[in-house]
């Protein structure tokens, strides 16, 4: 890849991991505070993941066409890829500093199912930009 593609899928992948963070964030406090009552973690989760999937979508469209990443996999799943590492990075800082977790014990929440169903999530969350550029617009 050359030096410019290098440019436009490095500045997709952070403005796609901003834009799915901050909405992840505040459907996080939907999540919490209206769903889990209602169908407890998991089935929360569950409910939660399609929505973060739609928006993942639009998302990794709106950050390929404003930084023109060629629709190409290697560039696609490299944005979907660094995108992905921000993202778990993101994750585990705010589980460290907000819920005072060691890392063993942010690392750990993952054998719970609701936190597996989110990481499948977060794994198609990588590979959309990749999809977009396959499957077309």
């Amino acid at each position: 890849m050359s030096a410019t593609t290098h440019a436009r899928w490095i500045g997709a992948g952070l403005l796609y991991v901003a834009l799915v963070f901050a909405a992840g964030f505040a459907m996080g406090v939907v999540r919490v505070l209206l769903l889990v009552p209602a169908l407890g973690e998991t089935g929360a989760v569950a409910a939660e993941v399609p929505v973060m999937l739609a928006i993942s979508w639009a998302a990794a469209g709106f950050a390929a066409r404003r930084f023109a990443v060629p629709p190409r996999a290697a560039p696609r799943l490299a944005m979907g890829g660094l995108a992905f590492a921000v993202l778990m990075a993101l994750e585990a800082a705010l589980s460290l500093w907000l819920f005072g977790r060691t890392l063993a014990e942010h690392l750990s929440v993952y054998a719970e199912p609701a936190a597996r169903i989110g990481l499948a999530g977060q794994v198609v969350f990588a590979l959309i930009p990749a999809l977009r550029a396959r499957l077309g617009r």
